[in-house]
């Protein structure tokens, strides 16, 4: 595992468990969940440190997701439908994990039922709902929030705005999302990737 981005691997690998929730709010947010089958938009990464990268994020129902990063970062994140992807290619490196074993799966997969597998929390802004998952279980996966603002005209009357993920020594990641775009075609080709690990054939 490249060590240089331990909390946004945390959030991408942490499992999201059952915890109670205002059904209502529930409600809204799986509704929106169900009525986007593709999303793209631009995001930006904040680590604890304050470093910002910036990428483009696709997203394609189900099981499929890309954060490409900006010119110069040798890493790429990929949901290929089956398994979620963490690719170095600085020190040829990749690990993999379930798409289900991840809070992204909550995103990823429209047939979920969010009373299952998160809680809806106070914002304080009765235009932001906030979506958190946690293991009370098992501290060391971390915790990760999805933040909703309420929209008219996005899908399901709400627009994800990003996350914010905690993990177990504290590091904190944050993903703002803007130019957001639902339901346009993507092509399956988007969440191809190529292998960095040596000597390799993969895609």
């Amino acid at each position: 595992m490249s060590l240089r981005y331990p909390s946004l691997l945390a959030a991408l690998a942490a499992p999201a468990l059952v915890s109670a929730a205002p059904v209502a709010d529930l409600s809204l947010v799986q509704k929106h969940l169900q009525s986007v089958e593709s999303m793209t938009a631009s995001f930006t990464q904040t680590d604890r440190a304050g470093k910002v990268l910036t990428g483009v994020l696709t997203l394609k129902k189900p099981g499929k997701i890309r954060f490409q990063y900006e010119k110069g970062v040798p890493i790429l994140i990929v949901g290929d439908g089956k398994s979620l992807w963490f690719l170095d290619y600085s020190v040829g490196q990749k690990q993999r994990w379930p798409i289900g074993g991840s809070p992204l799966g909550i995103l990823l997969d429209p047939s979920r039922d969010m009373r299952g597998i998160a809680s809806v929390v106070p914002t304080g802004n009765p235009e932001t709902v906030a979506v958190d998952a946690a293991d009370p279980k098992h501290p060391e996966y971390g915790r990760i929030s999805l933040v909703f603002v309420r929209n008219a005209t996005a899908p399901g009357g709400l627009m994800l705005q990003g996350w914010v993920a905690l993990d177990s020594q504290n590091n904190r990641t944050t993903i703002r999302l803007s130019n957001q775009r639902f339901n346009a075609p993507v092509s399956n080709s988007a969440f191809q990737w190529r292998d960095p690990t040596p000597a390799s054939g993969r895609k």
